[in-house]
């Protein structure tokens, strides 16, 4: 057998040269003072990979055309199994990959392993981190939210700021007019198709010139009997591969990845953000205004690209241990203290949403489709803390039957005279009289008829604004001259997609006079608590259409 596995694995290296390839790259010498600093490569690698395998997994029910992305997007998340934890290490990982490749940066820069002869890797090395936040910059805009598209409108924005090439540039991405099917198609094309294949033959020459002029060793140390890259360099990259895998994986299981609502051009009010490792040149633009704007949006960052690429032919010295490299030290402490003070003013400078609640529409929302008396419903379940004797697909107690099994539903009118006198109902039931008024019972049984097995995790999970909203909608009879979801009268008008035509402060300040924004108005004025109207507001402004 041993034989036969020696002629193949000769048969397989004399053919394709496998076996010698992996050989020499395992035995690869190395200075003796390599070790732990030297793990930030592999795990960038790693990363990469991971995101291409997840982007793949992804791709399978992602559909590439605006509306139709969102929609996708949206059942990966609520109907696929295991999607949201494919899309939090997707998402999760590009972050991780872009910390890790600066820090890997960060460390060669700190050691001095530019320099000569090794100029070529460290401007390879700049090329991929220029890559990682192309990545970045066009995966932002394929979840097709508001956050995507608002994003992507300043992208392109700045991109046409750019002296002489800003008109191409707007014409390559698509935005000459408004982001639309042009610009996503552009953007997707590079992050899925042109982006990868770029990626791997940069890493692959990275690899090589990194093989062909070895690893820099530490001042003192060439002299020193070198050491191979298997088993010791092996097994400290494959646990720092290890760690960064748990922490990512952490990440995407804990930390949800949120989705707002379907791309609106017309809500003038967002305010667009970037993600995280943008905001500081986010918050270098908003310093920079007026004639300056194209000093923080271009110049600024084209130098920064040239000052990183320069290094190797600026700095030309010997190299010296990293401890008495102060000049480099304190180039990366100033950039440091920078870059998070500009994050930090940029996060703190971030005004609350206008007129929408912040809904995770990578979430089931159900919810948003109900009624305000169902709503209402909603409320008064958990004000009545039901679950403490039943369950909702499972989750609760046993005492009572399952609401959400269909065979034990009523019609209204047996539900309400079962609050009331449940004993009566159900002759030995331990349910104590639930003391609610008839209207308040009617809304509980709304909600109870609408519960089924399939929504019953979405409408248990609804957000207290919108139920604590549809409670104050119903305690002032609203629905006796609106619609909300069709129910209701329609005496004023529906109240649907209402974010699109007030502001948050209109329909606050309606509330108290309506007459004075409407002066032909027949409704009355509302003297709500801040906290009632408060909630009222938000919930009518998460309506959709």
């Amino acid at each position: 057998m041993k034989r036969r596995w020696a002629k193949l694995n000769d048969w397989l290296d004399h053919r394709t040269g496998i076996h010698t390839a992996a050989h020499k790259f395992l035995y690869e010498e190395i200075p003796a003072s390599s070790g732990w600093r030297q793990v930030f490569g592999s795990v960038a690698v790693f990363l990469f990979f991971t995101q291409a395998f997840t982007g793949v997994l992804l791709a399978f029910n992602y559909a590439p055309t605006p509306g139709d992305a969102y929609n996708s997007l949206k059942y990966i998340l609520t109907e696929l199994t295991a999607g949201r934890l494919i899309r939090g290490l997707h998402h999760w990982g590009a972050s991780m990959m872009i910390v890790t490749v600066v820090l890997h940066m960060v460390q060669v820069f700190l050691y001095g392993a530019y320099k000569k002869p090794r100029e070529a890797t460290w401007m390879v090395g700049v090329v991929l981190l220029l890559m990682t936040l192309a990545y970045g910059l066009t995966g932002y805009l394929l979840p097709w939210d508001n956050r995507a598209y608002w994003g992507t409108v300043v992208t392109t924005r700045i991109a046409a700021q750019a002296p002489l090439a800003g008109p191409y540039l707007t014409r390559l991405l698509g935005g000459g007019g408004a982001v639309g099917v042009v610009t996503f198609a552009r953007f997707y094309g590079m992050h899925v198709l042109l982006l990868p294949v770029a990626t791997i033959l940069t890493i692959a020459l990275h690899i090589y010139l990194v093989c062909k002029h070895g690893v820099a060793p530490v001042p003192g140390d060439e002299a020193l009997p070198k050491k191979p890259f298997y088993p010791v360099q092996v097994f400290k990259d494959t646990v720092a591969i290890f760690i960064a895998f748990a922490i990512l994986f952490t990440l995407a299981v804990a930390a949800r990845v949120p989705l707002e609502q379907l791309a609106d051009p017309t809500d003038t009010t967002y305010t667009p953000r970037p993600e995280w490792y943008f905001l500081f040149l986010f918050q270098t633009l908003k310093l920079l205004t007026g004639p300056l704007e194209v000093v923080g949006s271009v110049v600024l960052p084209a130098l920064a690209v040239l000052a990183l690429i320069s290094i190797p032919f600026i700095d030309r010295g010997q190299i010296l241990k990293v401890t008495r490299r102060t000049v480099a030290l304190g180039v990366v402490v100033l950039a440091a203290i920078g870059w998070t003070g500009l994050t930090t003013a940029a996060v703190v400078s971030t005004p609350p949403p206008a007129g929408m609640a912040e809904i995770d529409y990578s979430a089931p929302t159900d919810w948003m489709q109900l009624s305000a008396e169902e709503m209402a419903g909603i409320g008064y379940f958990r004000q009545e803390n039901c679950v403490s004797c039943h369950a909702i697909g499972g989750h609760g107690s046993a005492i009572g039957p399952d609401l959400t099994q269909t065979a034990i539903h009523k019609d209204a009118a047996w539900m309400i005279q079962h609050f009331k006198r449940p004993s009566a109902m159900r002759p030995g039931s331990s349910m104590p009289p639930i003391q609610l008024s008839d209207t308040q019972l009617n809304s509980l049984a709304a909600f109870l008829l609408k519960l089924n097995s399939r929504n019953a995790s979405a409408l248990d999970n609804a957000p207290e604004f919108a139920t604590l909203g549809a409670l104050v909608y119903q305690q002032n009879h609203c629905g006796s001259c609106h619609q909300v979801n069709g129910a209701g009268m329609r005496i004023g008008p529906p109240l649907n997609g209402l974010a699109r035509r007030r502001t948050a402060g209109w329909v606050e300040e309606h509330f108290a006079d309506p007459q004075k924004l409407v002066p032909d108005s027949i409704m009355p004025a509302y003297k709500l608590s801040p906290k009632d109207l408060n909630n009222l507001t938000t919930y009518l402004m998460s309506l959709s259409d």
